[in-house]
């Protein structure tokens, strides 16, 4: 019970550090455009990160994304030891690309370290490497590229039809609108965040929790669900709570190094660009949220910065930069998943 107690607590350490490290997401462009000052642009996020958990739950029904995360790797091949490692592999590459500026995926680092974990305990067990449940983990890696690319394209095509809806309008008084209307696409983007993000939590803990009452202390309910991640959301209600309260807070306490790169770095966001990129965002995110698909708020909100750059010419974005994201968006997963591979194997050496 112990090691769960510890999964658990770790787990929302990692939602809170989600939270600051990808605050720029949803306040990079607001920011930007000084429609809000930091601090009233990230309390007007962690309002919609938490308001997300009640969309999820009384609108949408169900919690997909945590149901797809708790069934990325093969339950036989799932431990309280696996899960550990990854969650520590998770933490240090967050607080590692959170110091640099670097704005990865807290979604693939949770991810990456799972399934490292995973490989390494069936590596260790009798060597099969079935742990991973391939046609959901290649989903994932999939839209690594996908999601900013869909944000891209819909950014590019907000943009060019808000320019041509207000081609007569007076620049002062178009400006005015648009940044009122920030206020909405930023809200918009802040709840996408929340229900993509906090839910990567709750499956992780689920599926800690699963593991626990089917292997451990055993209970004929879990044995016996249909879907036991339902029945655990159903029977632990507070940790899809927790998990948006401490998401929330997370992005209250700021990240400002990954803002300015956001906001600033890859290419100048005018409020009118800041509408089409948050909204392309958050059409984004709340598709991939319907399929039950997690995505990188990160990925997105930066194909869609770069969408809308593109639209007053190529050059204007920041290639440079954009390709340097890149190189960390395509590491995340296997660092990850090495740095939990080592951690299994050290974490083995006090369990067993």
């Amino acid at each position: 019970m112990t090691l769960l107690v510890v999964i658990i607590v770790l787990a929302l350490i990692f939602d809170f550090i989600n939270g600051f490290h990808d605050a720029a997401n949803s306040i990079a462009t607001i920011v930007a455009t000084k429609v809000l000052t930091p601090f009233q642009a990230v309390l007007w996020a962690a309002f919609f990160n938490f308001l997300a958990y009640f969309i999820s739950r009384y609108w949408i029904g169900e919690f997909k994304i945590g149901n797809t995360i708790a069934k990325s790797v093969n339950p036989d091949f799932i431990t309280l030891e696996v899960i550990l490692a990854g969650l520590i592999a998770a933490v240090t590459w967050n607080l590692l690309t959170w110091k640099l500026g670097i704005p990865s995926s807290s979604s693939h680092t949770l991810i990456g370290g799972f399934v490292g974990a995973a490989v390494a305990h069936a590596i260790q067990v009798d060597g099969d490497l079935s742990s991973v449940v391939e046609n959901k983990v290649w989903l994932i890696i999939a839209f690594i590229f996908l999601a900013p690319v869909i944000g891209l394209i819909v950014a590019y095509f907000i943009t060019i039809l808000i320019m041509n809806i207000c081609r007569n309008v007076m620049p002062s008084k178009a400006d005015k609108w648009f940044r009122r209307l920030q206020l909405v696409s930023s809200a918009l983007f802040s709840l996408g965040h929340g229900a993509n993000d906090a839910q990567k939590v709750m499956g992780i803990i689920g599926a800690a929790v699963i593991y626990y009452h089917t292997h451990i202390q055993i209970d004929a309910n879990y044995m016996a669900a249909e879907d036991p991640f339902k029945y655990f959301v159903s029977h632990w209600y507070w940790v899809p709570i927790a998990s948006f309260m401490m998401i929330g807070l997370g992005t209250m306490s700021g990240g400002w190094k990954i803002v300015k790169t956001m906001g600033t770095k890859i290419t100048k966001v005018t409020s009118l660009e800041g509408v089409a990129a948050e909204t392309a965002g958050a059409i984004t995110l709340y598709t991939a949220e319907h399929l039950g698909i997690p995505v990188s708020t990160t990925h997105t909100i930066t194909g869609s910065i770069i969408g809308v750059g593109v639209t007053k010419r190529v050059s204007a974005v920041r290639w440079g930069v954009t390709i340097s994201l890149l190189w960390a968006w395509v590491l995340t997963i296997p660092v990850s998943a090495v740095i939990a591979a080592i951690m299994y194997y050290v974490i083995t050496l006090f369990t067993k």
